[in-house]
């Protein structure tokens, strides 16, 4: 699998230091992106939809997300998202 989205708890969320990793943000957009290294991110806030592998991922705030190295996907950005984000 090259996408995972789902929920985490908050205790999972300090555990992993959530808080302290870099924000990254994007107004309503839809772009071609390719990982040369695998990415977790926690949405804040906003909605984006992730093609991939045939697939379609909407994401909204509290999704954790990991994105793998070498994943090729369109990203459509429904409303403006504000992330949390680390490189895996």
């Amino acid at each position: 699998m090259s996408i995972t989205v789902r929920k985490i708890t908050p205790q999972e969320l300090d555990d992993l230091g959530v808080k302290y990793w870099p924000v990254w943000e994007k107004e309503i957009s839809f772009f071609d992106w390719k990982y040369d290294e695998g990415e977790e991110f926690y949405v804040l806030d906003g909605e984006i939809i992730i093609y991939a592998g045939g697939k379609e991922y909407k994401i909204v705030p509290g999704d954790f997300v990991s994105c793998f190295k070498g994943l090729e996907c369109k990203w459509k950005i429904v409303d403006p998202v504000r992330k949390h984000y680390r490189f895996i």
